[in-house]
Formats: C-alpha cells, sequence, structure tokens
C-alpha cells in the first residue's frame, strides 16, 4: 500500500517568493525509511531536504536533512525553513530543533501571526589548519587569500577564501572538478569584506552543489573567522550577501561572541524565510 506524504517547499535567507535558498520540508515523516528519505531528496533535488520527527532528546522536534546524495548532521538553511514552516502550527516562540549535531534553539519573530524572521543558536564551530591551500586556490582561480585558509566544522565543514573585492567574488569561475578534488566535502566560501557588509559564493562540489545560493552553516563559521582574524569585532552582526550570481539573491545576518577574545562562545545566524508551494508525494 502506498503512503502519503505531505512537503512544503521554503525559500529561506530571503522576504521575497523564488529568491533565497530552496527547501523541501516534510512535515510529518515519522514511518518514512532512509531510503524514502534519500529519494524524495534526489527526487526534490534541492540543496537540501528536510524530514520532521517526534522529538527524542529534549527537543521540540527531531529533523534529519538529506542532500540528493546524503544524510548531513547539521546544515543552516534547512534548520531555518523548517522552524519557519512547523513554527507557526506549533505556536512556538522559541523552537528547540533536535539535528545530529545537537538540539539547535531557533528563536521566531511574529508580526502578528506571520513569522518574519527567525535567529539559530549555530553549534560552536571548530577551526583547523587547512594544508591543500595552493591546489585550492588554484581550482578557484585566485592568487591568493587575505586570511588565512582554515577549515570550520560545525557539523558541515567549510573552507573560507577571502577576495580583494565584490567584483573579484562576483567574476569567480572556477574548475568544480578540481575544487571537489581540493576540498573533499567542505563548502568553500570566496568573500569580500566592507564593513559590517560580506559578500560571498559558496561552492560545494564535494557534496554535489555547484553553488549554493544561501549557505547558512557558513554564516556562524564566516562571522568566527572574521572576528578571529580581526577583520570584524566579536559581537558584531555581519551582513552577508549570497546567490546573486544565481539569480537566487539571499541575505543572511550573523554575529559570534567570545569571552576571551579567542573562541567562539556563542554563534548566531539568523534570516526571514516563505513558504511557496505546498504538495504530497505518494510512495
Amino acid at each position: 500500500m502506498r503512503s502519503t506524504y505531505r512537503f512544503l517547499i521554503v525559500d529561506v535567507f530571503t522576504e521575497s517568493p523564488l529568491e533565497g535558498n530552496q527547501l523541501g520540508v516534510f512535515t510529518n515523516a515519522t514511518g518514512m525509511t532512509d531510503g524514502q528519505m534519500q529519494a524524495f531528496a534526489r527526487e526534490l533535488n534541492f540543496s537540501e531536504t528536510t524530514f520532521v520527527l517526534p522529538a527524542e532528546a529534549g527537543g521540540d522536534i527531531r529533523m534529519r536533512i538529506f542532500t540528493p546524495e546524503c544524510e548531513l548532521p547539521f546544515a543552516g538553511h534547512p534548520t531555518l525553513g523548517t522552524a519557519f514552516a512547523v513554527g507557526a502550527p506549533l505556536q512556538r516562540v522559541l523552537l528547540r530543533i533536535e539535528t545530529g549535531a545537537g538540539i539547535v534553539p531557533v528563536l521566531l519573530e511574529r508580526e502578528g501571526a506571520k513569522i518574519v524572521f527567525g535567529r539559530m543558536q549555530q553549534p560552536l564551530p571548530a577551526v583547523e589548519p587547512f594544508d591543500r591551500a595552493p591546489e585550492l586556490l588554484a581550482a578557484i582561480g585566485v592568487a591568493g587569500s587575505a586570511l588565512p585558509i582554515e577549515r570550520y566544522n560545525n557539523g558541515v565543514s567549510h573552507l573560507f577564501v577571502a577576495c580583494a573585492s565584490d567584483a573579484e567574488v562576483a567574476a569567480l569561475a572556477p574548475d568544480l572538478r578540481a575544487l571537489a578534488a581540493a576540498a573533499g566535502d567542505s563548502a568553500v566560501s570566496c568573500f569580500a569584506v566592507s564593513g559590517t557588509r560580506v559578500k560571498t559564493r559558496v561552492f560545494v562540489p564535494g557534496l554535489g552543489v555547484g553553488e549554493d545560493p544561501a549557505t547558512g552553516s557558513a554564516a556562524g563559521p564566516l562571522a568566527v573567522h572574521l572576528a578571529r582574524h580581526g577583520v570584524v569585532g566579536w559581537g558584531s552582526e555581519i551582513e552577508i550577501a549570497q546567490g546573486t550570481e544565481i539569480r537566487r539573491p539571499s541575505t543572511l545576518y550573523a554575529r559570534a561572541e567570545s569571552e576571551d577574545g579567542v573562541t567562539a562562545t556563542l554563534v548566531e545566524v539568523g534570516g526571514s524565510a516563505i513558504v511557496v508551494a505546498k504538495g504530497e508525494f505518494s510512495a
């Protein structure tokens, strides 16, 4: 017998439909097998699709995240988009979402009954050196990075390359095959900074995503990276513009706090989202 599963399509890190990063949310995945989740994610073919399940570890809901190729323990835009999708019917101001990287609290702001903004407290990223910078830079097609290239991991692995200007970021045309070989399954964020405004493009060929429209899991570590190297102050909120080059403009907000001026003790990422479609799968 075939089962019917309802899903939403949410555009995340935008206030406008058909912009931002697309997300599929199956709002009740109880009884769904791992194989079905992976197949549905492959069918939708968004960078990520989420599956909502009953809580098991003290949260309000449990969430599993799948790319078209694999499951992820954590990702930013799926967490925020899922909070928007289920936060309204649950009537929660604070939604605690169980992920593979632990419980992620999401604070939801409303205007009347409508959720207009969400801010998630992300897992603190681990930082380690990266020893393949020459190969990475060659694959991107740039001569160097204005800041050290380091690997951050908050459930997803990220590498950051500091470019000289917005124009340099916009003109990037990386060799995605070579980039996957150099970066492995890490997302590669190429960015330029002007004050607290950041332009970024994120490439994740190792996970089957050529260019990502909005990468919430990278936004928090980027705020940490900039604060660690003195580009912005700890506690300062950065505004990140992403996705323009692939016609999915997105806006993300991030900040990182530290008690000792060296190590992050709090990482927050926020933005808006909008439900643009509802449907059913029968399988």
